[in-house]
């Protein structure tokens, strides 16, 4: 994998109009943003851009409008926000059609560290689709594509793939740089012993992580809801908890392919059980711990039990590189958060490189308050996730190599 990437520190911006593509993708409540960890995020790379002199214009999509110009999905707030954040302007250029007249106008009458925020990428039906047309627009009005936004990177679109083959000059922003360096090598290049841990529900949705995985890593633990599937194939009782019946053979061969290569593939020892899910999430719920192959048949398995967060933090205590994609099990009820926050203590207290991809896991230890005690957090959950399969990412391939 070419991760080898140009970045923002290796160019001149300079009197440049140039492009930044951010994630600027935040929770918004009746025109409010409830969470500004995004926009945070972003700042190091404009800041950089603006003290180096360079006009600098934003842009990023915004939920799903599908092409069509929602105005509860204007990007008008984040511009207010980012104003505040940076302490100057950040004038917004409201276009339907994102690069029209007024964004035109504005990019013309720019001054050197000045910055204007274009309207959502997605107002435009060709975003998605990667259409040629509005790539171009994209292009025209800038010499210097930069590309910060990490949560996009495995999908190609206008704003960050097609736009970075027209800009004479595309590279990464400090956000990039990071989950590359991370997350990237981490996978590719890793200070061993490795190892990994995944959780989530389904085994369905880490197919490929769990495979390739097993091949980079020398310990695969395994939690979650997608354990008892890999204890169906022990042949263990799982009762009413979760299963992907068509993955249970799969499940076979990985452990198999596990043994094949002297990998460790850990699975829980004992579980957390109860009678039914509970309801609301975060409601009272009984629990047992019981033995990993003693699960009655009318209970299910919500956590990993005692005696397994044990075993996977003394793994972890070993370890160089540690890799979290998932939780241990339903952490959002604080009576089945036990595993998920064991697991978190535990790379919280070593001192190994400690990567969380995205989505549940980087909510969960954040959530849980363990955010600052982790080396890396990625910013994206699809994204980090086909990092961890070895997939290439269109928005990192796009950027010009070194």
């Amino acid at each position: 994998m070419g991760l080898n990437k140009k970045s923002v520190d290796d160019i001149n911006v300079n009197g440049k109009r140039v492009l930044c593509r951010c994630d600027f993708n935040v929770p918004l409540k009746e025109g409010q943003i409830t969470d500004i960890n995004r926009l945070t995020a972003a700042l190091p790379t404009i800041k950089k851009l603006i003290a180096d002199g360079g006009k600098v214009i934003l842009c990023s999509h915004l939920g799903k409008p599908k092409g069509e110009v929602k105005p509860e999905l204007s990007l008008a707030p984040v511009a207010v926000k980012l104003t505040e954040l940076l302490g100057q302007e950040v004038k917004f250029a409201a276009d339907p059609e994102v690069v029209g007249a007024n964004a035109r106008a504005a990019v013309a009458a720019m001054k050197d560290g000045e910055v204007i925020l274009l309207e959502n990428t997605r107002f435009r039906a060709e975003e998605t689709k990667n259409g040629e047309a509005f790539s171009q627009d994209l292009a025209s009005i800038c010499d210097i594509f930069v590309n910060d936004a990490f949560g996009t990177a495995h999908r190609a679109h206008c704003s960050n793939v097609g736009v970075a083959a027209l800009a004479d000059t595309a590279v990464v922003g400090y956000l990039m740089q990071k989950e590359i360096d991370f997350l990237g090598n981490a996978v590719e290049t890793p200070v061993r012993p490795f190892v990994a841990i995944l959780g989530g529900a389904k085994v369905a949705d880490k197919l490929n992580v769990i495979s390739n995985l097993l091949d980079k890593c020398d310990t695969l633990i395994i939690g979650g809801g997608m354990a008892y599937t890999f204890l169906k194939a022990k042949g263990y009782e799982i009762g009413t908890s979760l299963v992907d019946n068509e993955k249970v053979d799969y499940c076979r061969e990985m452990m198999e392919k596990a043994e094949k290569l002297g990998k460790k593939l850990l699975l829980p020892v004992d579980s957390t059980i109860t009678k039914s899910f509970p309801s609301p999430i975060d409601g009272p719920v009984d629990i047992t711990v019981v033995k990993a192959d003693a699960i009655p048949a009318d209970m299910m398995g919500l956590d990993i039990g005692t005696e397994t967060a044990t075993m996977y933090a003394d793994a972890v205590k070993a370890a160089k590189t540690v890799v979290w994609n998932g939780p241990m099990g339903v952490f959002e009820n604080p009576v089945l958060a036990k595993g998920t926050i064991a697991v978190a203590e535990s790379l919280a207290e070593t001192d190994a490189t400690t990567i969380i991809g995205g989505g549940d896991s980087a909510a969960a230890v954040n959530q849980l308050g363990f955010g600052p005690k982790m080396t890396h957090i990625s910013t994206g959950g699809g994204a980090s996730l086909e990092f961890l399969e070895g997939k290439e990412l269109p928005g990192v391939v796009a950027a010009n190599d070194k």
